[in-house]
């Protein structure tokens, strides 16, 4: 059995955001292992945070980022279910980061539903053609097609994308992870990016 001492209690709480109890149990059954326990508590906040995802946010900020050269810019609205929450380092930091990779990727909306009819039609359009050019079988384009409208999803709506600073996770990964620190509903409510030009 391994003595868990209050300094590696600190140190899990400090990097973590976690309680004292939860960091001592997590600890415990990591048998002091850091790295295992912190594993340990980002597993339980993600599931605490998909349980808290019905939970109302009807408080939040609008932040505004302009990007050196003031020649871009994104207004974002992330809303929280507390006034208390929307005011803390860990949610602005949040906010901010989403208002910075909004920037720079670019998404064409929160989800699919958001994403412009006539862009998607134009991708099918430029799909199809491709398809016929390297003469693939009438009977299987729309399939392919369809799998790449797909993967053109993923790829240019926010909720979806890679996360600009750790490629590894996605936007909605990078939420529930802010969710579970903060132990809050947040929600990524919608955005503009200004661009001068276009």
């Amino acid at each position: 059995m391994v003595e868990i001492s209050a300094a590696m209690v600190k140190e899990l709480r400090g990097a973590t955001g976690s309680g004292i109890m939860d960091c001592k149990r997590v600890l415990a059954e990591a048998e002091g292992d850091y790295e295992t326990a912190v594993d340990l508590l980002r597993k339980k906040g993600l599931a605490k945070a998909a349980k808290r995802s019905g939970r109302s946010t009807s408080e939040g900020l609008i932040y505004s980022y302009i990007h050196t050269g003031a020649k871009l810019g994104v207004l974002v609205e992330v809303n929280c279910e507390s006034d208390f929450v929307a005011k803390t380092d860990d949610f602005k930091t949040f906010v901010k980061n989403i208002a910075m990779h909004i920037a720079a990727a670019n998404p064409a909306g929160l989800a699919p539903e958001d994403v412009d009819p006539a862009i998607i039609e134009k991708e099918r359009e430029i799909y199809t053609a491709q398809m016929k050019e390297e003469g693939k079988p009438e009977n299987i384009i729309a399939k392919i097609v369809d799998g790449k409208v797909e993967k053109f999803y993923k790829d240019v709506c926010l909720m979806s994308q890679q996360y600009v600073k750790d490629p590894q996770k996605t936007i909605t990964d990078v939420l529930k992870e802010t969710i579970a620190k903060i132990g809050e509903n947040i929600q990524i409510k919608r955005f503009v990016r200004f661009q001068i030009g276009e």
